[in-house]
């Protein structure tokens, strides 16, 4: 829902939306930690809707299709035209500058890991790789449908990928204190995360402008 489509006039600043995305993970981990205690128990659902706290079983039905299916109930929420038009914000995410970093950065952490069979078991190059992918999907998730989304949503998520960001270049870091990588690969590693890093910084100051622009304050 965008700013101004809200019926109630309520906009939720980044800070609202950090709150509610924390909730949200914290009802998704604890879905999937349930669901994988019991998978195999005959009353499965039912025993997942009251650990979850949902009244009903068709709630609970409802809610588990949406964690396991998210991209497809929300297209059916879509009209043609905004579909339309999702699909050609996401193209045009796809063709940007910021989208083939991260290309460039997966790709050389792939051939990374291709070579050296070493650092697929070392826990800092896993969280390096996680934490690069999971920057890579916060930033999709902040900059599609920039247009049809709110803006606070947008600077809440931009916020992770940069949270996610630098903890890719702190696991970079121990990677090279520990001698489990050289520096000049460290050096190539770090240029590709800070070419991200400053992309975001930049739509974040931009989304702030604009935000002070519409509402005011700081």
């Amino acid at each position: 829902m965008s700013d101004k489509d809200d019926p109630q006039g309520e906009v939720w600043d980044e800070y609202v939306w950090e709150r509610f995305l924390r909730e949200q993970d914290k009802n998704t981990e604890k879905y999937f930690k349930l669901l994988e205690e019991y998978m195999d128990h005959p009353d499965r659902d039912e025993i997942i809707a009251g650990e979850m706290g949902w009244s009903v079983f068709s709630e609970a039905a409802e809610t588990s299709g949406q964690f396991e299916n998210f991209l497809g109930e929300a297209a059916e929420f879509l009209t043609d035209d905004e579909e339309e038009e999702f699909d050609s914000e996401f193209e045009e995410f796809t063709n940007s500058p910021i989208y083939s970093d991260t290309l460039r950065l997966h790709r050389w952490i792939n051939r990374l890991l291709d070579r050296r069979a070493d650092l697929r078991e070392n826990p800092d190059a896993a969280v390096f790789a996680t934490r690069s992918a999971v920057c890579g999907a916060k930033l999709a998730a902040a900059l599609c449908g920039h247009e049809t989304t709110e803006l606070g949503m947008t600077i809440a998520y931009l916020k992770r990928a940069l949270h996610a960001a630098n903890d890719s270049l702190a696991a970079l870091s121990r990677l090279v204190d520990s001698g489990a990588l050289d520096r000049r690969r460290a050096a190539a590693g770090r240029r590709h995360v800070f070419a991200i890093r400053n992309s975001i910084v930049e739509n974040l100051g931009r989304s702030r402008l604009e935000w002070r622009e519409r509402y005011g304050g700081n």
